[in-house]
């Protein structure tokens, strides 16, 4: 039987991948809402990760940052023991499609074996230890990539949907998400999973396509566009990500895997084109920023979509990804709050400021 997180436990958490994008929004935000609470962070600070995302949370007193990587056992055990933690939110992962083709090693062995790493000492400490089974959640967070791709007419991805990945990435993202729901169904650990759609907002690296385009628009760059650029994915702000998240650590099923989805279908080509509408809005509206990139495409003149260029495309590139997310407002009451179009001019401000 599924039951539910108890929602006064307190939970004292490892947040691994917390200098990342989506960690670190998520323990500001979950520090934000209980300042109180422990939570440790850490994070190898690969080229990815940056200690300056987590900045401002060493005002709690239960924060401590630590560099570390999931695969190094003792390390992530003395930190478990040390402070008690009940609780692991598992960000880090190697998670860019086109190093997993050029370098699918990495993400073997940060996806796959770094998961069961922290699922091994889980179960030693939660399960196994000298006070026998204690209250306890081990929190993934996946992929919407693991299902594969949609045709144009396919109906959005459901938690049923058959997993059928198509890129080192997402391949290792499922084995992963088979690791965990394995540790659940064998040895008992209470665990959730969530398949999020592709996040947007504060602390994004700029390898990914939405501060990509804002950082070449400002530096009058190419914006490449693989293919036609009429891939559609489902975008949703961090902020909302992390709201998702915490509801499921405070109300989700033992077991029970959610998709976090925006309801916000893109092509690559319009967003590209709304984000150089609002930074040619915003440079007209203000001098100031001609001062500040005298190097942009408005500043030379010209409208930031004149830098479109369209590349050869990836191996294997999926078409569209969609998510259905009725199950977790059903079942949680969760809904993006934040609009595209607003969420995606507050990311070009954050990027400029």
């Amino acid at each position: 039987m599924s039951v539910a997180v108890d929602p006064m436990i307190d939970k004292r958490l490892l947040v691994t991948g917390a200098a990342g994008f989506i960690g670190a929004n998520f323990c500001h935000h979950w520090l934000r809402k209980r300042p109180r609470t422990t939570l440790v962070a850490l994070d190898a600070l690969t080229y990815a990760g940056n200690r300056h995302n987590l900045e401002g949370l060493g005002q709690h007193a239960g924060f401590r940052f630590v560099q570390g990587d999931i695969n190094d056992a003792p390390l992530v055990e003395r930190l478990m023991t040390d402070h008690q933690l009940n609780v692991v939110v598992h960000f880090a992962a190697e998670s860019h499609v086109d190093r997993s083709i050029h370098d699918p090693d990495a993400f073997i062995q940060t996806n796959i074996l770094g998961t069961h790493n922290l699922l091994r000492v889980a179960k030693s400490l939660w399960l196994d230890g000298p006070q026998g089974r204690i209250p306890h959640r081990f929190h993934h967070i996946s992929t919407d990539e693991v299902y594969g791709t949609l045709g144009p007419q396919d109906p959005p991805f459901r938690e049923e949907t058959p997993y059928a990945p198509n890129s080192p990435y997402a391949a290792s993202k499922a084995g992963s998400d088979h690791l965990v729901r394995a540790y659940q169904h064998t040895y008992g650990l209470s665990t959730t999973t969530s398949n999020c759609s592709n996040n947007y907002g504060p602390y994004h690296f700029p390898e990914k396509l939405i501060p990509l385009i804002i950082v070449n628009i400002l530096h009058n760059q190419p914006l490449p566009l693989y293919g036609d650029g009429r891939q559609i994915r489902d975008w949703l702000y961090v902020e909302d990500h992390c709201r998702g998240i915490a509801a499921i650590l405070d109300q989700g099923r033992e077991g029970e895997s959610y998709n976090i989805g925006g309801c916000n279908e893109w092509a690559n080509i319009d967003i590209v084109l709304l984000i150089g509408q609002i930074m040619d809005e915003l440079f007209a509206s203000d001098p100031r920023w001609l001062q500040a990139y005298p190097q942009s495409a408005a500043a030379q003149g010209r409208n930031s979509a004149d830098l479109i260029q369209h590349v050869r495309d990836r191996p294997g590139h999926d078409r569209r990804y969609a998510i259905d997310a009725t199950k977790i407002t059903r079942e949680l009451g969760f809904q993006p709050a934040v609009d595209f179009p607003a969420g995606i001019r507050q990311t070009c401000l954050l990027y400029t400021s």
